[in-house]
């Protein structure tokens, strides 16, 4: 769709972005300021729209305080203003939504954030907290006097909106919602590292060609507030020219700068205690977001030595009581640097601990807060498929190195700390040096805070043919579990084997048809239908069927659904049919054998049961 405008928009778990492209002016890249609350009364715009969603309760704030130019009695505040004044009422303050959007195991449709907040205070679901986010970018660019004629107002413009590449389908398709629900209509999503690596391109322009080679494997590491993503991109030739394949990415990790928050804050919390000062949960949840705005004014201002940390007290001695503590610089780049980014050989394994029996509910942060573990993790259990992978002319490739990066390109605010860069490189060296490989440099010019929404933005311009397009479609393969047909035996579960029904890489706005098999779909009844997925294998085709999957295909959110028709309760013959929708959404189809029915399985998107 040739709209005026094309718009690029990060749903950051930490922070929001909207760059643009004005296709009747020079075709640039452009950053969006955002008005927001930044103050009671205050509305001032800002590059950044913080992911904080403020929910007072009555008679917190005076009348208007929360005003905004298109919404005089607004009753919530987004932005700034949320995050700074929510950090010190953390069960009236909404964070890291998007990580929530993501966990399989809760109801992302139910109204459980704030997740610590009490059962009288007010609570809204994951999915409404990301629609609350996306509205407001969307009234606050129609708010723009030149916006507000119809065909320029954001609702109507393409808009390329970002999600983690390890977001699987049902994550995904809850992102679709809440764009929906907020008035998207001309949509596409964008796995965010390649959005990053748009950006990275964009900025150098036609200089990119002379920063990679042919065989160069370039990593981009994603480290934001919630989730670490990795991405491979093979620089190939095609032609005569340099062409961009995505070749994989990892698994859905929840460790981030939340991950970090949290470590500082019980890092505070033990040199407390050892003075005698215990904190509550509640003075906990203060904690972390406190700890929160230290870190960014250590890792913003370098000449820092210190940063102030102040916790309210307990009961009649809110004030009273407060707690006071100076972080040391020191102790923050020691508990960042060598907790998340520990140096360690590049066969390392992150430790995973066993399920408890009972535990909290909340999100599932990984086990093991090692991001360059997880890193070696996922560049081992791609070796098979980058072993043979092109290799440079004129050189000759080791089957070691054929799995190690040879650059990296950051993103994430994470990355904005020299230490844990520094580290971060640091660690790929001393594995390529090990494996008698090149060492890794960093693709510069990288935009850590913007990249995402402004490479969208040029990604919009690359679906109209202009600019250099990452080949890749699908980040896995996709199956559906197919109950093997043999009697019951006791004490033995059911067998079921691996159906393959969209290829890794399949592209955007294609279809895959399996008519050469038939199955027998339970209609009428209650039925489960088991949803599968997998990063590493490559080379399966629709309708290949996989018996022994274990340990290289992964369960996804199963469905649970009751599917309707002519025929009364029992099985019907049908075959299936894959797509891929222009949006990036996966759609499964079972066609009846005489052509009068069919029927759509959709993702789970409710509770894991």
């Amino acid at each position: 769709m040739q709209t005026r405008f094309v718009i690029g928009i990060d749903l950051g778990t930490t922070n929001c972005a909207l760059a643009f492209v004005d296709t009747g002016g020079d075709l640039r890249c452009q950053t969006f300021a955002i008005p927001q609350v930044v103050n009671p009364g205050e509305v001032a715009a800002r590059d950044l729209l913080p992911s904080s969603l403020y929910l007072p309760g009555p008679n917190e704030q005076p009348a208007g305080a929360l005003k905004l130019p298109w919404d005089a009695n607004r009753d919530f505040s987004v932005g700034e203003f949320a995050k700074n004044f929510g950090a010190k009422v953390p069960t009236r303050l909404v964070s890291s939504a998007k990580s929530w959007l993501g966990h399989a195991g809760c109801d992302r449709q139910a109204p459980i954030l704030p997740f610590r907040a009490g059962e009288a205070d007010r609570k809204i679901s994951p999915v409404d907290a990301c629609t609350r986010y996306l509205k407001h970018l969307a009234e606050a660019w129609n708010a723009v006097p030149t916006n507000a004629i119809p065909e320029h107002k954001l609702e109507a413009q393409e808009i390329i909106l970002t999600v983690p590449a390890s977001f699987d389908a049902a994550a995904r398709e809850l992102t679709v919602e809440a764009a929906r629900a907020s008035g998207y209509e001309h949509l596409t999503l964008l796995e965010e590292p390649q959005a990053a690596f748009y950006a990275w391109l964009d900025r150098k322009g036609d200089h990119w060609r002379t920063e990679v080679n042919v065989g160069d494997l370039v990593l981009v590491a994603d480290v934001g507030g919630g989730t670490s993503d990795f991405t491979l991109i093979e620089v190939g030739e095609e032609g005569g020219n340099l062409a961009l394949t995505r070749l994989a990415v990892g698994d859905h990790l929840l460790l981030g700068g939340d991950n970090m928050d949290l470590a500082l804050a019980y890092t505070i919390a033990a040199e407390l205690g050892k003075a005698g000062t215990k904190l509550d949960a509640g003075q906990m949840l203060q904690m972390t977001h406190a700890a929160r705005q230290a870190k960014e004014q250590l890792l913003a201002d370098k000449s820092l030595p210190s940063a102030a940390v102040t916790v309210l007290g307990k009961g009649r001695s809110v004030i009273g009581g407060t707690v006071k503590y100076d972080l040391p610089r020191a102790t923050v780049e020691k508990v960042l640097v060598d907790g998340f980014f520990p140096e360690c050989p590049r066969d390392v394994e992150p430790a995973r601990e066993g399920s408890a029996g009972l535990q909290e509910l909340g999100l599932p942060y990984v086990s093991d807060a090692g991001i360059t573990k997880h890193l070696a993790h996922f560049l081992n259990r791609q070796a098979e498929a980058l072993a043979g992978r092109e290799k440079p002319p004129g050189k000759k490739k080791k089957a070691d190195a054929a799995i190690l990066p040879t650059a990296v390109l950051f993103n994430g605010g994470v990355f904005k700390a020299d230490p844990l860069r520094n580290r971060f490189l640091g660690v790929l060296g001393a594995w390529a040096k090990s494996a008698k490989a090149e060492g890794v440099r960093e693709l510069s010019g990288a935009d850590l805070d913007q990249a995402v929404a402004r490479g969208a933005a040029y990604y919009g311009l690359v679906r109209r043919g202009k600019g250099v397009r990452i080949r890749g479609g699908t980040a896995r393969a996709y199956y559906i579990g197919v109950k093997v047909a043999r009697p019951a035996i006791p004490g033995i579960p059911d067998e079921y084997k691996a159906l393959c029904v969209a290829p890794f890489g399949m592209e955007e706005g294609s279809e895959a048809d399996i008519p050469q098999q038939t199955f027998g779909l339970t209609v009428g009844a209650e039925a489960t239908f088991r949803f599968l997925g997998s990063t590493i294998r490559r080379d399966d085709k629709p309708g290949a069927t996989i018996d022994d999957w274990q340990g290289e295909i992964d369960e996804l959110a199963p469905v649970k659904v009751t599917l309707d028709g002519d025929a009364k309760a029992g099985l019907v013959t049908v075959h299936l049919h894959s797509k891929v929708t222009e949006v990036g959404q996966l759609e499964l189809w079972c066609q009846s054998r005489d052509g009068k029915q069919k029927w759509k399985l959709e993702f789970n998107v409710r509770e894991n049961a």
